[in-house]
């Protein structure tokens, strides 16, 4: 199993094909394998990594370090240990927040990003005390509860149970990004990103409305949005013969 030890804590990741490089970054609680869908197809003509990022996963879970700087640390240095030359990172949901701070701190690293549901900016800082204390209270039923309306209506069960199941398999210290969520507002950096952004966006999310990838994609210069219609906050795992073809298009779009 490929691991990495950074910033005292140890990452699990994948590596497959060859040509040029994509990093996907999964959400809140999953792991790599949310990009099932994504691999094969990609590894054909692209060198692609998957990273359980800290506290998810096969990666370790440490107490510490359950920040969005820290992540993006972690993954300036698996991006230098791994050798990957300026790869284009997907980012989902929270995922894309990491891709787009990569972007701000350390633009020369990656030739672009695609943020797919990505919060932009968050619930307010109610809503967030509200879901952080119902995880204490309860974590695995305001789990259960929460996750399913994340997937567009008609999504297999199997499918949002898999979801569950993953992040109630990893670390609970991740639910300090959730306690935090309120404080992370990219927007006054986005006119001045100079990395190539394309926004990937589920019609009927209701967990990150895509409006906000609208606002996002309006204050970033040179920035394209897609909405896939019928898909919620996870398109790349509900339709993703549909998402594969738009991230094809956007990578395209980037590399010329």
């Amino acid at each position: 199993m490929p691991s990495l030890d950074v910033n005292d804590t140890t990452l699990h990741y994948e590596d497959e094909g060859s040509g040029p490089a994509l990093l996907f970054l999964h959400g809140w609680g999953t792991s790599g394998r949310a990009w099932d869908a994504q691999v094969p197809e990609f590894a054909r003509d692209h060198r692609v990594v998957t990273v359980d990022w800290r506290g998810c996963g096969r990666s370790a879970h440490p107490a510490r370090g359950n920040t969005v700087p820290d992540v993006v640390d972690d993954l300036v240095a698996l991006t230098e240990a791994l050798r990957l030359a300026r790869p284009v990172v997907v980012g989902s949901s929270i995922g894309g927040a990491f891709a787009v701070e990569l972007g701000v701190r350390r633009p020369e690293l990656i030739a672009g990003i695609v943020s797919v549901d990505a919060p932009g900016y968050w619930p307010s800082e109610q809503a967030q005390a509200e879901l952080v204390a119902a995880l204490r209270r309860d974590r695995a039923g305001t789990v259960a509860d929460w996750v399913p309306t994340w997937f567009a209506p008609g999504t297999a069960p199997a499918l949002i149970d898999r979801t569950v199941r993953q992040i109630l398999a990893s670390g609970v210290h991740i639910d300090a990004h959730q306690a935090t969520a309120h404080r992370y507002d990219p927007r006054p950096a986005l006119p001045g990103l100079r990395t190539p952004v394309h926004y990937l966006h589920g019609e009927l999310d209701t967990a990150i409305p895509v409006e906000v990838a609208r606002a996002c994609a309006a204050l970033t210069p040179g920035a394209t949005l897609d909405v896939i219609g019928d898909a919620g906050h996870m398109p790349h795992q509900e339709l993703p013969h549909r998402f594969n073809a738009a991230l094809r298009a956007a990578l395209a779009g980037m590399t010329g």
